[in-house]
Protein backbone atom coordinates (compact mmCIF):
# COMPACT_ATOMS: atom_id res chain seq x y z
CA UNK A 1 0.00 0.00 0.00
CA UNK A 2 1.52 3.20 -1.37
CA UNK A 3 1.94 6.28 1.41
CA UNK A 4 -0.53 9.49 0.72
CA UNK A 5 1.27 12.85 -0.17
CA UNK A 6 1.74 15.06 2.46
CA UNK A 7 0.33 17.50 0.32
CA UNK A 8 -2.89 15.85 0.10
CA UNK A 9 -3.20 15.54 3.81
CA UNK A 10 -2.60 19.31 4.21
CA UNK A 11 -5.09 19.64 1.50
CA UNK A 12 -7.47 16.95 3.31
CA UNK A 13 -7.17 18.81 6.31
CA UNK A 14 -8.66 22.42 5.12
CA UNK A 15 -11.49 20.70 3.25
CA UNK A 16 -12.28 17.83 5.77
CA UNK A 17 -11.94 20.19 8.65
CA UNK A 18 -14.93 22.22 6.70
CA UNK A 19 -16.89 19.70 5.84
CA UNK A 20 -16.73 17.81 8.91
CA UNK A 21 -17.53 21.10 11.08
CA UNK A 22 -20.04 22.15 8.38
CA UNK A 23 -22.46 18.50 8.44
CA UNK A 24 -22.16 18.05 12.00
CA UNK A 25 -23.23 21.49 12.79
CA UNK A 26 -20.05 21.22 15.49
CA UNK A 27 -17.91 23.36 14.89
CA UNK A 28 -15.33 22.16 17.37
CA UNK A 29 -14.98 18.49 15.54
CA UNK A 30 -14.31 20.06 12.65
CA UNK A 31 -10.98 21.76 14.48
CA UNK A 32 -9.94 18.44 15.63
CA UNK A 33 -9.80 17.32 11.97
CA UNK A 34 -8.21 20.70 10.94
CA UNK A 35 -5.54 19.67 13.84
CA UNK A 36 -5.11 15.88 13.53
CA UNK A 37 -4.16 16.16 9.89
CA UNK A 38 -1.97 19.36 10.29
CA UNK A 39 -0.36 17.48 13.01
CA UNK A 40 0.76 14.72 10.71
CA UNK A 41 0.89 16.89 7.86
CA UNK A 42 3.70 18.92 10.24
CA UNK A 43 5.53 15.56 11.18
CA UNK A 44 5.83 14.77 7.52
CA UNK A 45 6.98 18.09 6.45
CA UNK A 46 9.77 17.92 8.97
CA UNK A 47 10.74 14.84 8.26
CA UNK A 48 11.33 15.54 4.85
CA UNK A 49 12.15 18.93 4.72
CA UNK A 50 14.05 20.22 8.46
CA UNK A 51 12.37 22.22 11.22
CA UNK A 52 12.50 25.41 8.83
CA UNK A 53 10.12 23.91 6.15
CA UNK A 54 8.13 22.38 8.94
CA UNK A 55 7.35 26.04 10.96
CA UNK A 56 7.10 27.72 7.32
CA UNK A 57 4.32 25.36 6.01
CA UNK A 58 2.65 24.99 9.55
CA UNK A 59 2.26 28.78 9.85
CA UNK A 60 0.70 28.46 6.24
CA UNK A 61 -1.52 25.77 7.18
CA UNK A 62 -2.84 28.18 9.88
CA UNK A 63 -2.48 30.90 7.79
CA UNK A 64 -4.32 29.09 5.00
CA UNK A 65 -7.81 27.95 7.41
CA UNK A 66 -7.75 31.87 8.64
CA UNK A 67 -7.39 32.95 5.15
CA UNK A 68 -10.30 31.06 3.72
CA UNK A 69 -12.78 33.02 5.79
CA UNK A 70 -12.63 35.88 4.76
CA UNK A 71 -12.26 35.00 1.38
CA UNK A 72 -15.55 33.17 1.79
CA UNK A 73 -17.55 36.18 2.29
CA UNK A 74 -16.52 37.30 -1.33
CA UNK A 75 -16.83 33.57 -3.21
CA UNK A 76 -18.40 31.61 -1.39
CA UNK A 77 -17.71 29.05 1.56
CA UNK A 78 -16.47 26.03 -0.62
CA UNK A 79 -14.93 27.77 -3.11
CA UNK A 80 -12.90 29.53 -0.64
CA UNK A 81 -11.99 26.57 1.09
CA UNK A 82 -11.21 24.69 -2.17
CA UNK A 83 -8.79 27.56 -3.39
CA UNK A 84 -6.95 27.72 0.36
CA UNK A 85 -6.56 23.98 -0.14
CA UNK A 86 -5.01 24.29 -3.47
CA UNK A 87 -2.54 26.55 -2.06
CA UNK A 88 -1.62 24.86 0.51
CA UNK A 89 -1.33 21.69 -1.59
CA UNK A 90 1.04 23.57 -3.90
CA UNK A 91 3.37 25.09 -1.16
CA UNK A 92 3.66 21.39 0.36
CA UNK A 93 4.17 19.66 -2.94
CA UNK A 94 7.29 22.48 -3.41
CA UNK A 95 8.88 22.57 -0.26
CA UNK A 96 8.78 18.89 0.16
CA UNK A 97 9.21 17.41 -3.17
CA UNK A 98 12.43 16.00 -2.29
CA UNK A 99 13.42 14.43 0.43
CA UNK A 100 15.87 15.87 2.67
CA UNK A 101 19.74 14.87 2.41
CA UNK A 102 22.81 15.43 4.86
CA UNK A 103 21.58 17.12 8.05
Amino acid sequence: MGRVPVAVVAAGGLIGGYGVARWTGKRPLGGVALAAAGAVAAREWRRRGGNAAAAGLSAAYVAAFAGSHPLAKKVGAWPAVFSVAGGMAAASWAVTRRERTGA
